[in-house]
């Protein structure tokens, strides 16, 4: 580290040896670093179309970079402006599909999110649900915002709702009855969309009896 260094490069210096060996940065600059990481989170992902993908891939980076910043996304996950909301989610649940440890922490903010009355966002969430560990009672919300969702008039949401159900299902066999009698009403919907995922969760789940058996 240089003699008399600025802040900038006091918390340079820590980051890179961070990335380098694990390890920690004093605490001072630690809430430096998750202040400006939030801010900048924030900036990535705002943008006035909700189907862009905005700055999604830097924000990503960002994680990736130093995956404990992952707490200055999950905290987005609930901002003011739907938007940013939305893509933190989408965000967080493309990142749990490759290291759940990473958002296992920040689970609950699926379960927060689910009450949201924005379709995109609840499509993230029941994609989400399945990838992560939950302890009992949490693990029966998500299931109840799955059986909920299975019914909701968006189609993508209602197909993965049950998709995930059907992932549930296969470690909770209680659940089976309730996810059979809905690919019943899938393979009769008017959907083409629906009726394909109800031959996917079919297989998905014959496959899975195979193996068990």
């Amino acid at each position: 580290m240089p003699t008399r260094a600025t802040v900038e490069e006091r918390l340079s210096w820590h980051l890179a040896h961070s990335r380098a060996c694990a390890r920690s940065i004093p605490p001072s600059l630690e809430r430096l670093d998750a202040g400006r990481t939030r801010a900048e989170l924030r900036q990535l992902l705002d943008g006035q179309d909700a189907r862009s993908l905005a700055q999604s891939v830097r924000a990503r980076a960002l994680i990736d970079e130093r995956p404990g910043r992952i707490s200055e996304l999950a905290a987005l996950a609930g901002h003011a402006n739907w938007v940013v909301a939305m893509r933190a989610i989408d965000l967080l649940e493309k990142i749990a599909r490759e290291h759940p440890a990473w958002v296992q922490p920040h689970r609950r903010v699926f379960l927060v999110a689910s009450a949201s009355d924005r379709w995109l966002i609840r499509l993230h969430v029941v994609r989400a649900l399945p990838l992560l560990k939950w302890t009992p009672k949490e693990r029966a919300e998500a299931i109840r915002v799955l059986e909920r969702d299975i019914r909701h008039p968006q189609l993508f949401v209602r197909a993965w709702a049950l998709d995930s159900l059907a992932t549930f299902a296969t470690r909770t066999a209680p659940l089976m009855p309730r996810v059979r009698q809905t690919l019943v009403a899938f393979d009769r919907s008017a959907s083409a969309a629906l009726r394909a995922r109800a031959r996917q969760i079919r297989a998905r789940l014959e496959k899975s009896r195979r193996r068990v058996g």
